[in-house]
């Protein structure tokens, strides 16, 4: 009489407990003396080349909690195998003895037709192990058995498992597979790993060596029940479709008889591989559709032409494949196909656009963007949103890959001398396929029409490129969308990001002197752009000359500023904000600078530019004299390159100033310190630029004769530098602003 229980193949006895040489079968078989649950019924051993590898105790369980009848099948008895293994890393197996016992979800995989494994863990092996005891092993097993039968391992909710389990053996398909029309895809083989596994790329490059044909079938929907173990050959494959009602071979030979004409294809031009790659769609139950689709995957050591040759829908003729036509004096081939091995494959998708943001956390989609310069942060900036599917990039550059850049850029030495924009295009390509990076060789600061219109067609646009000069000239541009501006600075010690509103109220030229002023007023701000270690020569030319900065500095602020450039694009409202970090301890400041509106008067030819910030400080230190008059300097920068004058910040009257409610005369006490102090603190980009003063209650703001005496006083000094000079005077109510100048 046929065994209700699998052989354990090449196992010996072994006799008595203390005859097992593995430290913890002894100590299991020590715990299950105490468990009255539990009886041995053998004990087993398996060498393989005549060392030890595994040591079985096989036993009966019990467990009063398992109903009878119950609808997966476990009995209220069952007989195990308890597998030590002589690793003291791996895991104690537990496999059902009995051969009609169910196939249920959380069994561990195994070939098809053995004895099912139960998987008792969900963690890591080495993490089960930090608590593991015989035991609680024993309980845990009951634990198993219990819950299964009372269908509580699998909640009804649960997402449905896929058919097979996990391989070893992977096929990776492309993001558009769905999409194309024709499936003439072939494959190629990747290295193979430390377990055996190796990957297949599905591609339609034929170009490829070592080309293997797919075979795609779209199977009818399969009901869910279980989870089958591996089969090992096209027989067995068979059989688990056919328990399921579907017919493989007919599906098989339908879709191979596509592939030949009536022309016949040469038995020479069939490869040695063919992967079968199934659409598998999966319902919970007959009343209802499929709830999800799975692939599968098998690869057969014989070419798709043969495979079709094997289960009769090809015959053989003069050196080529034809369609079997049945006729009354010809059969199809009858050759074994049932034994054809087989390997079963995972199958994985190329990851996308919406894949990589899901993976990353990210729900909105990012806008239609460009980068102003691929740099050393810019390329950080880029890889960090392009790999978490944010954005889609137009980015702008007209420098290429020097040495020097590889110590702290995403390129590589093959991009040497190659354009910035096209290596690190072409480096996003490489990590994700349906890449959507425009590059564009040019300088963003030159205005051609195809860069302005390319640039008024966006959502926003982020300057990286650490000059002043594109986003001075992109302030001035009404049609271009919202800018965002961002930078190291030369110490590597901070990031800066500016932030315009969405409405452009606030532009990227006064939030430069904004962080100018918080630089000059703020105890932090001392020597927030010093601290140069030192710098090297990158090249012959003396403008050839590079900072030293370690590339981790670089890519911890690429990081903050990456996801707060992502939360910022939401927020409408403009914003200034640097990061102080402290290298030595990791730690981080944050200085948030809330951004004033900005105002712009037009005066002899110039811009000048002023934030409702200047015009606060003004009135609050007029207002603090009266009935008096009181000045001051102002503090800002020249760009004579777009005709502009910002006013960056107010100083106050000097301690030696005099005041009456005519007249003001400003001192000078401190008054150069002060200037040069926001020199350095502005890294030479804010100085003196003109005089403030103020009017009584019943004055206007119009220049008086002592007022156009001292402006023409103020001019000719100015004129040593080529430069005009700005008098502003402040009324109750109004500022007015005036420009001397002398050629």
């Amino acid at each position: 009489m046929q065994s209700k229980y699998y052989e354990l193949k090449n196992a010996v006895q072994v006799s008595g407990s203390q005859g097992l040489k593995i430290p913890s079968a002894r100590n299991i078989a020590t715990a299950i003396q105490s468990n009255r649950d539990y009886q041995v019924i053998d004990l087993l051993s398996h060498s393989e080349d005549g060392s030890l590898k595994y040591e079985y105790i096989v036993v009966d369980v019990e467990c009063d909690e398992v109903l009878p009848n119950n609808s997966p099948g476990i009995e209220f008895k069952e007989r195990l195998a308890l597998r030590v293994s002589k690793d003291p890393r791996k895991l104690v197996e537990v496999l059902a003895l009995r051969k009609d016992f169910p196939i249920l979800m959380h069994q561990n995989q195994v070939p098809y037709n053995s004895p099912a494994s139960l998987c008792l863990y969900f963690e890591p092996a080495v993490s089960v192990m930090r608590t593991w005891t015989p035991h609680k092993f024993l309980r845990r097993i009951q634990w198993w058995l219990i819950n299964s039968a009372n269908e509580e391992l699998h909640v009804a909710d649960q997402p449905l498992e896929q058919l097979f389990f996990q391989s070893i053996y992977e096929l990776v398909i492309p993001i558009d597979f769905k999409d194309k029309k024709s499936k003439n895809f072939i494959a190629h083989r990747s290295h193979q790993r430390l377990n055996g596994g190796f990957s297949f790329i599905l591609t339609e490059d034929m170009s490829t060596q070592s080309n293997v044909n797919l075979l795609y079938i779209e199977l009818p929907t399969i009901v869910h029940d279980r989870i089958e173990g591996e089969p090992q050959n096209l027989g067995e494959l068979q059989q688990i479709l056919s328990n399921r009602q579907i017919d493989l071979i007919e599906h098989i030979n339908s879709s191979v008889a596509q592939l030949v004409d009536a022309n016949g294809i040469g038995i020479d031009k069939d490869n040695n591989q063919a992967i079968l790659l199934l659409r598998i769609p999966i319902s919970r139950d007959q009343d209802n559709g499929p709830e999800r689709i799975t692939y599968r995957a098998f690869l057969f050591l014989k070419g798709v032409y043969e495979l079709g040759y094997n289960t009769g829908a090809l015959i053989q003729h003069d050196g080529k494949y034809y369609q079997y036509t049945p006729i009354a004096d010809q059969a199809p081939s009858t050759l074994d196909w049932e034994n054809l091995p087989l390997l079963p494959m995972q199958v994985l998708w190329e990851n996308n656009h919406d894949s990589a943001r899901l993976q990353s956390g990210i729900s909105e989609k990012g806008p239609k963007s460009a980068l102003i310069g691929v740099g050393s942060l810019g390329s950080a900036l880029l890889n960090l949103w392009h790999r978490s599917g944010w954005g889609h990039w137009t980015i702008i550059d007209n420098d290429h890959i020097k040495p020097h850049n590889l110590s702290r850029h995403t390129a590589f030495f093959c991009n040497i001398g190659q354009p910035k924009v096209d290596a690190v295009s072409e480096l996003q390509a490489a990590s994700r396929r349906d890449t959507e990076v425009q590059p564009i060789l040019a300088d963003a600061t030159d205005l051609d029409t195809t860069i302005s219109e390319r640039l008024s067609d966006l959502d926003l646009v982020i300057d990286a490129s650490t000059t002043l000069e594109y986003p001075r000239i992109a302030s001035n541009i009404d049609k271009y969308p919202r800018h965002a501006s961002t930078f190291v600075t030369h110490n590597g010690c901070s990031s800066v990001l500016l932030f315009e509103d969405e409405s452009r109220t606030i532009r990227l030229r006064t939030l430069e002197a904004q962080y100018y002023r918080a630089l000059i007023q703020n105890k932090w701000g001392k020597d927030h752009l010093g601290g140069v270690t030192s710098t090297f020569w990158s090249g012959a030319g003396c403008r050839d000359i590079s900072l030293v900065m370690p590339y981790s500095s670089v890519l911890v602020h690429a990081s903050n500023l990456a996801e707060q450039i992502q939360i910022k694009t939401i927020n409408k409202e403009a914003s200034i904000c640097i990061w102080e970090r402290n290298s030595k301890s990791g730690e981080i400041a944050i200085h948030d600078i809330e951004p004033h509106k900005e105002n712009c008067i037009q005066k002899d030819g110039y811009s000048v530019f002023y934030d409702d910030g200047i015009e606060e400080t003004i009135k609050e230190l007029r207002q603090q004299q009266l009935p008096d008059e009181t000045g001051g300097i102002l503090l800002g920068y020249f760009d004579l390159n777009i005709n502009t004058i910002v006013i960056v910040d107010v100083l106050p009257a000097p301690p030696d100033s005099k005041g009456s409610k005519s007249s003001f005369e400003r001192g000078v006490s401190g008054l150069e310190e002060q200037v040069q102090e926001a020199s350095k603190r502005t890294a030479g980009i804010v100085t003196y630029i003109g005089e403030w003063h103020s009017h009584p209650d019943d004055c206007s703001t119009a220049l008086s004769n002592d007022d156009i005496v001292q402006l023409s006083y103020l001019a000719e000094k100015m004129k040593e530098d080529g430069l005009p000079v700005i008098s502003l005077i402040a009324n109750k109510d109004d500022l007015g602003i005036y420009i001397g100048e002398l050629y």
